[in-house]
């Protein structure tokens, strides 16, 4: 019996060690080309943008919002500073508990107005609509019966004025040029049906009208770590597959779509937590069976600032959420895998994500439970896995301080000796003990997942640095 179990542990830990290689492989071809198309949207930026200024489509913004009092204020003057010529503000208010709507209204001058609103996507009941017309764009206020966020996405697509929506996080604040960057692959091509943006975590960063005037890394070392697997995982698979529209995953914290293809593909899902997931798939899957040329695109110069989690138990409570996000979007859409009709996106993105997203987590504890029983029984050779170990945690960091400074080079900040150290020194942190953290939490998400599928997963929010120094707005006129 005893030979039996050495031997399967033995077969485990081949597979394990060569699923890390595989890992890696990917890891270091998806930085390369990530990298290089950062320095190459860099250079572009630096020649004449004919477009801008000429040519635009004009944009809805949707930030839904469910007790986000804190941070309300700042993400909504963040989309008045942004630099584009037509676009529309709409807050989506579900049902929050705190003062939200109130901060909205008082900040902005808002009357409320009777406005019908045509429900050609499913979403909980209007309880009242409050507008503004005295800044530079439409801000609207829609208070609704709680649903959700994708509920809450859905009413703002329905209550949008114009062809495109922008869809983003109410704990986040735009670059001042990030709404013209992620319109320009539309502008170039009229198949894009959808683009994504970059997210970064704005902790520690300093904004002044619509840009960062002051960088530094985090103090705590949570959000440091998560500035490091935020780069390294959108300057990953996102720009790879973006080179064949492979992309299946777009943040719900900055996304652009084309609305006529979102409604007639039916909208969000109210039924997952992985909203912003199962729509990118969906588009996919409605696109290719209707027969319709499309581009699905990321813009690696758009970028949204967004608050990390600054407790373990909030950042857990995160993952767990995508987790099951993830696993509900990947069975809902399974077809992919098997139809050849999807190409690229069934042949290589989807089987990615399942293996190196959904199954990793799984695969990754398993594989250190077989390290511990190997140990124990005497069939591990301990120096050279100590040696195979460190050779990785090396390797993955490396790439990992490519993607950060790449990133931070790209968009011109400036970091101080201290941060360049502690980016440094947290990577080999994050990848050695955060990521097997993580895994362990992936693990134990689905058992969780049937209960509260509508729920927001609430974490703690805190101010974001935002000011403004422009000229005093007009002020509202009476009603």
């Amino acid at each position: 019996m005893t030979d039996v179990l050495k031997a399967a542990l033995q077969v485990v830990g081949g597979f394990f060690v060569a699923y890390m290689i595989g890992y890696a492989s990917f890891l270091f071809l998806s930085v390369t080309v990530g990298s290089s198309a950062l320095y190459g949207a860099k250079r572009r930026n630096a020649l004449k943008n004919e477009l801008r200024g000429e040519y635009y489509v004009p944009v809805s913004i949707i930030v839904p919002a469910h007790n986000e009092s804190v941070t309300i204020e700042s993400t909504v003057r963040s989309l008045l500073a942004l630099d584009y010529r037509t676009y529309e503000i709409i807050v989506v208010d579900d049902g929050s508990t705190d003062d939200t709507a109130q901060i909205l209204r008082d900040a902005f001058h808002m009357f409320r107005i009777n406005r019908p609103i045509q429900r050609r996507l499913r979403c909980q009941q209007v309880e009242a609509v409050y507008e503004t017309r005295a800044w530079k764009t439409p801000i609207t206020l829609i208070q609704k019966r709680n649903g959700g966020k994708a509920d809450a996405l859905n009413m703002g697509i329905n209550a949008s004025r114009y062809p495109y929506f922008l869809c983003m996080d109410a704990d986040s604040v735009l670059q001042r040029d990030s709404l013209e960057k992620i319109v320009r692959p539309v502008l170039e091509d009229d198949r894009v049906v959808a683009v994504g943006g970059a997210v970064r975590p704005c902790n520690g960063a300093e904004i002044e009208d619509g840009a960062v005037v002051r960088y530094r890394m985090p103090n705590k070392l949570l959000p440091c770590m998560q500035v490091l697997e935020y780069d390294r995982s959108f300057l990953a698979a996102r720009i790879l597959f973006d080179k064949f529209n492979g992309s299946i995953i777009i943040s719900g914290a900055f996304g652009l779509f084309k609305k006529s293809v979102v409604v007639d593909a039916g909208g969000y899902d109210t039924t997952t937590m992985g909203e912003d997931m199962e729509l990118v798939m969906k588009l996919h899957v409605f696109c290719r069976e209707h027969g319709m040329p499309y581009l699905i695109r990321y813009a690696t110069d758009a970028i949204c600032w967004t608050q990390a989690p600054e407790k373990l138990s909030d950042l857990c409570k995160q993952r767990r959420r995508w987790h099951i996000g993830l696993f509900q979007s990947m069975t809902r859409h399974r077809r992919i895998l098997s139809d050849p009709k999807y190409g690229m996106v069934g042949l290589v993105s989807y089987i990615y994500f399942l293996i190196y997203e959904l199954f990793s987590p799984y695969i990754e504890v398993a594989g250190m439970v077989t390290t511990a029983l190997a140990m124990a029984l005497g069939v591990l050779n301990v120096s050279f896995m100590v040696l195979y170990m460190g050779i990785y945690v090396a390797y993955s960091s490396i790439l990992s301080l490519t993607a950060f400074f790449a990133r931070v080079h790209t968009i011109d900040l400036k970091l101080t000796f201290s941060d360049v150290c502690k980016a440094v020194g947290l990577c080999l942190l994050e990848v050695s003990c955060l990521r097997f953290v993580l895994a362990w939490v992936r693990v134990t998400a689905l058992g969780g997942g049937k209960r509260r599928k509508r729920g927001w997963g609430e974490i703690e929010r805190k101010q974001i640095h935002f000011s403004t120094t422009g000229a005093k707005q007009e002020q509202p006129r009476q009603k």
